[in-house]
C-alpha cells in the first residue's frame, strides 16, 4: 500500500483544504488527484519538534495553490457570517491554551445555528482528536458562534 493510500484512508478520502472528496483512483498527476500534504503546525514548529510534521490528504491543486505557506481553510459561501475568525489558528490556539474564542458573528439566530453547526462539522474533519464543540450565543442584537475547547 503507497503512503497516499495510508493517508487516505486515515482521512477518509477528503482534501483537509476544501473538504471534498478525493478519487482514490485519479492519476496523482490529475489537478483532483489525491496527494499528501506535509502540513507542521505553530505550536509545534515552535518546539522545533521533528515528529511534528503531520500528513494529511489534499488534492493535487489544493496542494499546490496552498504551497509552501500555511493553509487557510475557507468559511462556506452559503453561511451568513461576519468577521469570520481563521479557522486553523483558532483551532491550534484552542488545542494548545484551552479555552474558547468567538470565531463569527450572525445576524440571525438561524444563521448562526447554520454556522455552528457547519463549523463543528468541519472542526470534527480537521481536527479529530481536539474535541472542540461550538456554541451559540446572543448578545448585542446579534448572534455570536463559539468553538470551546
Amino acid at each position: 500500500m503507497s503512503r497516499v493510500d495510508d493517508v487516505g484512508d486515515r482521512e477518509g478520502w477528503r482534501c483537509w483544504l476544501c473538504d471534498q472528496p478525493v478519487d482514490r483512483d485519479m492519476n496523482v498527476n490529475d489537478p483532483r488527484g489525491p496527494s499528501v500534504d506535509s502540513v507542521t503546525t505553530r505550536a509545534k514548529a515552535a518546539k522545533k519538534d521533528k515528529g511534528a510534521v503531520v500528513e494529511r490528504l489534499a488534492h493535487r491543486a489544493c496542494n499546490t495553490r496552498k504551497g509552501a505557506v500555511a493553509a487557510v481553510v475557507p468559511w462556506a459561501d452559503h453561511l451568513f457570517v461576519v468577521d469570520p475568525a481563521p479557522i486553523i489558528a483558532t483551532v491550534e490556539t484552542l488545542e494548545r491554551k484551552g479555552g474558547r474564542a468567538v470565531v463569527a458573528r450572525c445576524p440571525s439566530r438561524d444563521d448562526a445555528d447554520a454556522a455552528a453547526g457547519w463549523l463543528a462539522d468541519r472542526v470534527s474533519r480537521l481536527s479529530p482528536e481536539a474535541g472542540l464543540r461550538t456554541e451559540v450565543d446572543a448578545g448585542g442584537g446579534q448572534f455570536l458562534v463559539i468553538l470551546r475547547a
